[in-house]
């Protein structure tokens, strides 16, 4: 029963599955359309949702070195990403690199959490989303009712309750604009991503240059606050706790590795678009959050359009620059929802492909290389979520997958170094078993420091994946 459930997949059967002809993606993405998809992936709701709340709820000024923090432990994690993506250019991620060093149940179990991380990252940008876009109609004189404005349920200190609203409208809107992107193909997708990317960039950069003048240095004062006696909330315990909900922010350069599938030439390319789209966008972070933090008092920053909120904070002066931000925001979070949702439906994808989940979920699209029901459930499945639940507890939901995700990266090339130290590696961690474990214990330790109610959720969720697995996966895998 043991080797059963651990039985591997051979990684020269991986590849091979991959070139065939009739594997229906198409390899159209070059070395730039990767940087933009990171780019487009990564800067989104961390800067212009997760920073308010972040900085509100847990670290304060000293959000800036919980984003330090986090993207030491990214460049640790993307090289491990690096040296898979190169090395097994496929759809899936680290579904994909588990089967091949870990077996089938454990791979489940991480398809499974990637599944989650997508699922709930695509919800809870598209909530941000929603945010900007009410707040850029309200500076136009258009007010949405309360009714069809925010989510259906709220979640307050441990208690769940009605908002009285139906569903988050506009949340539910841009998934559903998003879903008829993705279903025109890749290429057409990469493009629009392109110029959304330069769009959010410039103004970004452009809020960090004349923000710079409003500064009141006050705000940072003190710069890490002191604890209020709650584990998690200010002091170094919230600093390593901010660190794991904005390590949400870094999601996209996993889903940059679900594309590897549709890559020209992978085995350098990949590396070169994960680790260059990283190490923009943890500058990019760590300035916008000293800027915001320096225009607005931490305590207030509590809400779903923070940079917003900072705009119309320096009156008169920036007014001009506000709906610049707000088009910007919604522009940038649109890529992020495109770029996530494209990685979620890779991932069924993948697993449907081994039979771990209905074979229906792997048909491709004869003519735009589009999984096209892999796509149509992710977009069904983030549009009800999106619609119900609030943007706070989607958050928790995403950082403790992700981190999940990324440890279980580090480890897997460990693993794979010592059983298959023959296999033809284009990119190498570097200091190899040293980072990757480092890696993985970092990632561990920010586990450890988010809430204990992100925890319970994980293991409902493992809970239900389990109960598909032995009921269907286990009965139809390909593999046996």
């Amino acid at each position: 029963m043991l080797d059963k459930l651990f039985r591997k997949k051979d990684v020269a059967t991986i590849l091979e599955e991959a070139s065939r002809s009739n594997s229906g993606l198409k390899r159209n993405l070059s070395a730039a359309n990767l940087v933009t998809l990171g780019i487009g992936a990564i800067v989104g709701a961390g800067i212009f949702v997760i920073t308010g709340q972040a900085a509100a709820d847990y670290a304060g000024p000293g959000l800036t070195i919980s984003f330090a923090i986090s993207a030491v432990v990214c460049v640790l994690a993307g090289l491990c990403y690096s040296e898979f993506a190169a090395m097994i250019p496929v759809s899936g991620s680290v579904y994909s690199y588990s089967y091949a060093t870990m077996g089938e149940l454990l791979a489940w179990f991480i398809g499974w959490t990637l599944i989650l991380e997508y699922l709930f990252a695509c919800s809870a940008v598209s909530v941000g989303w929603s945010g900007y876009m009410i707040s850029l109609l309200e500076s136009w004189g258009i007010t949405l009712p309360g009714q069809i404005s925010q989510s259906t349920f709220y979640y307050d200190n441990g208690q769940w309750g009605l908002t009285g609203s139906f569903f988050n409208l506009p949340a539910v809107f841009i998934v559903a604009v998003v879903w008829a992107l993705l279903m025109g193909g890749i290429k057409q997708s990469a493009f629009i991503n392109n110029i959304i990317v330069v769009i959010k960039v410039c103004v970004i950069l452009l809020f960090i240059g004349f923000g710079l003048s409003y500064i009141d240095t006050s705000n940072w004062t003190p710069y890490i606050p002191e604890n209020t006696g709650q584990y998690g909330h200010y002091g170094w315990s919230g600093i390593l706790r901010g660190a794991g909900i904005v390590f949400f922010a870094f999601l996209g350069f996993d889903a940059l590795s679900t594309a590897a599938q549709e890559t020209r030439n992978p085995q350098k390319d990949m590396p070169r678009g994960i680790l260059i789209s990283l190490l923009v966008c943890a500058l990019l972070y760590v300035g916008v959050t000293a800027v915001l933090t320096g225009i607005v008092k931490y305590d207030e920053l509590s809400v779903p359009a923070p940079i917003a909120l900072a705009i119309d904070r320096t009156g008169e002066g920036l007014s001009w620059l506000s709906p610049l931000i707000k088009l910007g925001a919604i522009a940038g979070l649109s890529s992020v929802i495109l770029v996530m949702t494209l990685g979620q439906s890779r991932i069924y994808f993948a697993i449907a492909k081994d039979r771990l989940l209905p074979p229906v979920l792997s048909k491709v699209n004869s003519q735009t290389g589009v999984p096209q029901n892999a796509t149509i459930l992710s977009s069904v499945l983030t549009g009800i979520i999106a619609g119900l639940f609030p943007l706070q507890v989607l958050n928790e939901l995403v950082s403790i997958g992700t981190l999940l995700a990324f440890s279980i990266v580090c480890i897997s090339v460990v693993i794979l170094r010592r059983t298959r130290p023959e296999l033809n590696r284009p990119f190498k961690t570097p200091f190899s078993p040293v980072l990757p474990l480092l890696g993985a214990a970092i990632c561990l330790v920010q586990m450890i420091f988010l809430p204990g109610a992100a925890w319970v959720r994980l293991t409902g969720w493992t809970l239900i994946g389990l109960v598909i697995y032995f009921f269907y996966g286990f009965k139809h895998s390909r593999l046996r």
